[in-house]
């Protein structure tokens, strides 16, 4: 059965927080971090470096982000449903090596761990 790109379920490759922000400690140059989250979610918190287009703007601005197909590709959302669309999306698109932040920024805040603004939750 072909899911819909933007059906928030299914199964779909994962990083764990502390898996991602080691590899991020590690010269995680290659990383391309892109959240799906409202502007309004990306401005109170977020991980450096990542690049921020709501979900469902997505399919129209995929092109203009300037991913590269080729590096890995983290998609990110708060508790990590609208993250499966943007997975989908991007393999779908040709992006090789995509994953989903498991359990969003909600596991990333339980975990402690460091973001672009000074608020934890």
């Amino acid at each position: 059965m072909n899911v819909p790109w933007w059906f928030p379920f299914g199964r779909v490759e994962e990083i764990a927080p502390r898996d991602l922000q080691s590899k991020l400690a590690n010269d995680g140059a290659g990383l391309q971090l892109l959240d799906v989250r409202s502007r309004v979610e990306f401005a109170e918190s977020h991980l450096p470096r990542a690049k921020n287009v709501p979900i469902n703007e997505l399919p129209h601005q995929l092109d203009a982000l300037g991913l590269d197909p080729n590096r890995p590709v983290i998609a990110i959302c708060l508790s990590g449903h609208r993250s499966v669309p943007a997975y989908r999306l991007l393999k779908r698109a040709g992006y090789r090596e995509v994953y989903s932040l498991a359990g969003g920024m909600m596991a990333w805040w339980r975990a402690r761990l460091p973001t672009g603004k000074d608020r934890q939750k």
